[in-house]
């Protein structure tokens, strides 16, 4: 264990599972529902990329425009396979000397060793930078104040960020949400501060529900190359940009935007109390019969007992509402709204 989950434990957390959490699944839900949270985010890892050559070398890699990406911004971004499907997502930002991105930390090591073959004769350096830096996610109607108080200077605006003099860094992905990317030494100052001005300590979960509202997916090993970054509504939430010329996956991606229409699309669905939901997990829909109709992408507990999940699913399918979980005459599944428009 490091100090900074030592500290964690200490508060409560409970470390033994995959998912860090504090109390029971749906007690730390109805916090996410009601409450401002803290939660360490011990799921995702960071990598970060150094060297005059970072932005040049990711531009022509991911998804999204690196070398537009201002100093003090962040975005979504994606690495593909050559026949244009996710093999990661993170939430990618500048700092001083390069960029850093943040990933599901069940596929850090293989992507970064992936990545890396890429370097050849580029000046930059890529490493895995989950131990010397700390994620904390922050959300909640008292975000704002809760940050101010720990001495954390607010973005001004969605997908901006902030430094201060002690090194903390502060994303706002939504006027309620911000990830703060902390020195690990500082780690454990910071959270207290948070929880004494009020914020809930919660797990991952809280925060995965959160992500789930917001319509914002992330790549775990259960999903890596199942899905175009359309199908994620990649593009919906600033993930792609289609003027920025070649990556890997490139003309997969061009493609699926401008000819035809897209068969698949990514939806938020509830699922009833008593259901087994994973990322991964196969949706059935009549018009498929026996043939998987999508994919679940992400999930979490609710407060009710039941959970909530990202899915992919043929649109065809969702738009009947008949829709199954892990067999044709699985657990039902509702659709729920997503906060933006599918198109």
């Amino acid at each position: 264990m490091t100090a900074w989950t030592e500290h964690l434990a200490r508060l409560g957390a409970n470390l033994a599972d995959a998912a860090l959490h504090f109390s029971a699944p749906a007690s730390e839900a109805r916090a996410a529902d009601e409450a401002t949270i803290a939660v360490p985010l011990l799921h995702l890892g960071v990598i970060r990329s150094v060297g005059p050559d970072s932005a040049e070398f990711l531009h022509n890699l991911v998804s999204n425009d690196v070398k537009k990406l201002a100093a003090d911004a962040a975005e979504w971004n994606s690495f593909n396979s050559p026949k244009g499907r996710m093999i990661a997502s993170f939430l990618m930002w500048a700092e001083a000397e390069g960029h850093a991105m943040a990933l599901s930390a069940d596929i850090l090591p293989a992507f970064l060793k992936k990545f890396s073959m890429y370097v050849l004769r580029s000046k930059v350096k890529l490493s895995d930078a989950s131990a010397t830096l700390a994620l904390v996610g922050v959300a909640g109607p008292e975000t704002a104040a809760a940050l101010q108080a720990a001495g954390i200077e607010l973005p001004a605006a969605d997908m901006r960020q902030t430094v201060n003099a002690a090194g903390v860094r502060c994303i706002r992905l939504d006027p309620q949400t911000h990830v703060l990317a902390v020195p690990a030494e500082s780690a454990p100052a910071v959270y207290d501060a948070l929880l004494a001005k009020g914020a809930v300590k919660a797990g991952t979960a809280a925060w995965q529900l959160r992500m789930i509202r917001a319509g914002l997916p992330l790549i775990t090993a259960p999903t890596q190359e199942e899905f175009v970054a359309q199908m994620l509504n990649y593009e919906l939430i600033g993930g792609v940009n289609f003027h920025k010329g070649c990556y890997p996956g490139q003309e997969i991606v061009a493609r699926t935007q401008y000819l035809g229409k897209l068969k698949k699309r990514m939806y938020r669905v509830a699922l009833p109390a008593g259901a087994a939901a994973s990322p991964g997990m196969d949706v059935y829909a009549p018009d498929f019969g026996e043939q998987s109709a999508g994919k679940l992408v992400n999930t979490a507990p609710t407060a009710d007992g039941g959970s909530e999940a990202l899915a992919v699913i043929q649109c065809s399918s969702a738009e009947t509402g008949n829709l199954h979980l892990g067999a044709p005459d699985g657990p039902a599944l509702a659709l729920l709204p997503l906060p933006y428009a599918l198109g």
